[in-house]
C-alpha cells in the first residue's frame, strides 16, 4: 500500500449552492476509505481502476505547471506496474470516491506539496482547493475541489464563500442523542456530470436564479450557522424549509421513487431529506429529531446514522 488511507466525506450543507457562493459544511466520513495499492494477482475491479488511472495520468500532464507539478515518471512507472485505487467508497453515491483518489495521488506524487502538518492559512487552503479542483475536473467536468480537500485534510471544512474557506470544529456528538443525521441508500448510482449540467441549464432562467438566492442559499447558510452553533431547534426549522425548496425546485436530482417519501417527511416532521452531493441517485441525506421514529418510518430502506446530537 502506498501512503495512508483517505476517507470519504459528506457535504452536510451546500450542494449546488456553493457553485453560487452559498455557505457549505463538509465533514470527513471515516466509514469508507481508499488507498493506492499494487497486487501481484489483481482482481477485475483492480484492473479497471488501473485503466482509469492511466487515463488520469495522461490528464495530469496537461495541468498548468504553475499550479502544481507531479513526479510523473514515478507515477507512470507505478501505474505501469499495476497500481490501482483500492477503495470501499461507493462510486456515484455523493460521498467523494474521486475526491479520495485525487487526495491520494497528490499526497504521493505532487512536488512541493502542502502538508496537513503545517499551519493551514486561508491562502494555503485556497491553493489546495484550486489544485484539487483542476485534478478532479477529470472525473466530473467541473469540480469545486472540496471533496479532495476534505479527504486530504480529514477535518471539517467551513465554506464561507468561494474564496473564503477555513478548517472548523463541529459540536461534539452525543452518543445517546435522539437527533441524528443519516444516509439513506437510494440503491441507484448517480452521475455527477448530467446533474450539474441540468443545474447549469436551469441557472439560465431568472426565476430559478432568484429561488436559488432568496430561498435555497438563504436556508443553506442558516443551516450551516445553526449546526455550528448547536442551535438544534433553529436547525430543524431551516432544514425543513431547505427540504421543501429542494423538492419543489430540484426534482430531476431526486430519484422519482423518493418524491413521496421526501414529501411524507416534511408533512409528518419525522425526518427531512436533502441531497447528498449532486443527487440523481446514491445517498440521500436525512435529518431527524427522533432517530427511532425515523427508523420506524423508513424501515423498508437501508439507513446509516452518521452523526448524533
Amino acid at each position: 500500500m502506498k501512503g495512508p488511507l483517505f476517507y470519504s466525506k459528506i457535504l452536510l450543507f451546500g450542494e449546488y449552492g456553493i457553485i453560487k457562493d452559498s455557505k457549505g459544511l463538509s465533514i470527513p466520513y471515516n466509514f469508507y476509505n481508499g488507498a493506492l495499492k499494487t497486487d501481484s494477482n489483481p482482481s477485475e475491479i483492480a484492473i479497471k481502476s488501473n485503466e482509469s488511472l492511466k487515463r488520469f495520468v495522461t490528464y495530469l500532464e496537461t495541468i498548468n505547471p504553475d499550479l502544481v507539478t507531479f513526479d510523473i515518471e514515478t507515477l507512470k512507472n507505478d501505474v505501469e506496474a499495476g497500481m490501482y485505487f483500492d477503495s470501499s467508497i461507493p462510486q456515484g453515491y455523493g460521498v467523494g470516491s474521486s475526491g479520495a483518489l485525487v487526495a491520494a495521488i497528490y499526497y504521493n506524487y505532487a512536488h512541493n506539496k502542502i502538508t496537513v502538518l503545517e499551519n493551514l492559512t486561508r491562502e494555503k487552503l485556497l491553493t489546495l482547493k484550486s489544485i484539487f479542483s483542476e485534478m478532479e475536473s477529470f472525473f466530473h467536468g467541473k469540480s469545486s475541489g472540496l471533496d479532495p480537500l476534505n479527504s486530504y485534510l480529514s477535518i471539517p471544512i467551513l465554506i464561507n464563500s468561494k474564496d473564503n474557506i477555513e478548517a472548523t470544529g463541529i459540536p461534539s456528538q452525543k452518543a445517546d442523542g435522539k437527533g441524528a443525521v443519516f444516509l439513506l441508500d437510494s440503491g441507484i448510482i448517480g452521475e455527477t456530470a448530467p446533474m450539474v449540467s441540468i443545474f447549469m441549464e436551469n441557472m439560465k432562467q431568472e426565476g430559478f436564479r432568484n429561488m436559488l438566492k432568496n430561498q435555497f442559499i438563504k436556508h443553506t447558510d442558516a443551516c450551516v450557522d445553526d449546526f455550528l452553533k448547536g442551535d438544534i431547534k433553529s436547525l430543524f426549522k431551516n432544514t425543513k424549509q431547505l427540504s421543501k425548496v429542494v423538492l419543489n425546485n430540484f426534482k430531476p436530482m431526486i430519484p422519482v421513487q423518493f418524491h413521496e417519501l421526501w414529501k411524507k417527511g416534511i408533512e409528518t416532521n419525522e425526518y427531512y431529506l436533502k441531497l447528498c452531493g449532486s443527487g440523481g441517485g446514491g445517498y440521500i441525506l436525512g435529518f431527524t429529531e427522533n432517530i427511532d421514529k425515523a427508523k420506524q418510518s423508513l424501515k423498508d430502506y437501508n439507513l446509516e446514522v452518521v452523526y448524533n446530537f
